[in-house]
């Protein structure tokens, strides 16, 4: 009689270096828990250097795939097998699948993270309400601006530290996209429908995001990438001046979503419960 084959044991993980930041192993789990499945995912602090390595053990090791945060991202680009048109498009990979046959492949669930939270926290939101300010010209941003133009924006203002960068992605992006100066961040809130925040300014250890609201209009929605905290200054600012606001936790929770249906083939749901524990966790 042939040996029975025993179930397969569901394995995921985030690659990331930090890692222990992450909230991704609390929200995975939970999804893991919630549809009964026998498995774990699991955080992988891995180095740069490191990477490589690191994403060719996952078939051996029985992973189904895995996520990315920084600073991977980019670089997974050139590791995996193959690489999505949206991933192509951002120019950044978010989640890697093991496929049948051992190969890697690449895809970005961050736009898809945004646009759904955004949906799900303020249903009324259009991204053709008017211009939407994107701070920052970073993978983030890439994500933001791409998932804007998706959902049908006609101006996006693209603004960054590093002028070139900002003109670079302007330029790679096309369409609705203009690059504005560092020195012009308070000016460019003007008229504006929406502000992003998608820099590192603001979250835990890093000074505030240096900019004012005085210009942009109390209509506007605000939102940030950051979720640690879950209120950065930038929001707080925001919604102290009666901005209706929208933090970075809730891209987390979505841009999960596609990536248990490419690994498990379940597509889990972002409940109210679900934020609440990962609130939780947050605010400790």
């Amino acid at each position: 009689m042939a040996e029975a084959t025993p179930p397969r044991f569901a394995l995921a993980g985030v690659m990331g270096w930090p890692i222990a930041h992450s909230r991704s192993p609390m929200l995975h789990n939970y999804w893991m828990r919630e549809h009964a499945l026998n498995g774990v995912y699991v955080p992988l602090a891995i180095k740069p250097e490191g990477l490589a390595a690191a994403l060719r053990a996952l078939p051996p090791l029985g992973f189904s795939g895995c996520n990315l945060t920084l600073p991977h991202k980019q670089k997974a680009m050139s590791i995996v097998d193959t690489v999505d048109d949206v991933a192509k498009r951002i120019g950044a990979i978010s989640c890697v699948t093991v496929r049948a046959d051992g190969s890697l492949a690449g895809t970005n669930n961050d736009c898809y993270g945004f646009i759904q939270n955004l949906k799900q926290e303020h249903p009324y939101w259009r991204a053709n309400a008017g211009p939407a300010v994107v701070l920052g010209a970073g993978g983030g941003a890439r994500a933001v601006c791409y998932a804007l133009m998706r959902e049908g924006a006609t101006e996006i203002r693209v603004v960054n530290r590093s002028h070139e960068r900002a003109q670079q992605l302007a330029a790679e992006f096309g369409g609705p996209l203009q690059a504005m100066r560092w020195e012009q961040r308070h000016d460019a809130l003007d008229g504006a429908a929406m502000a992003v925040n998608t820099t590192s300014q603001g979250m835990a250890g890093q000074s505030a995001l240096d900019i004012r609201l005085d210009a942009l209009p109390r209509t506007a929605l605000v939102a940030d990438i950051i979720y640690t905290p879950l209120e950065t200054p930038f929001l707080a600012a925001a919604r102290q001046r009666g901005n209706a606001t929208s933090n970075g936790l809730g891209m987390l929770l979505h841009q999960g979503r596609p990536a248990w249906k490419l690994w498990f083939g379940i597509e889990p749901a972002v409940t109210p419960e679900l934020r609440d524990e990962i609130e939780r966790s947050c605010r400790k």
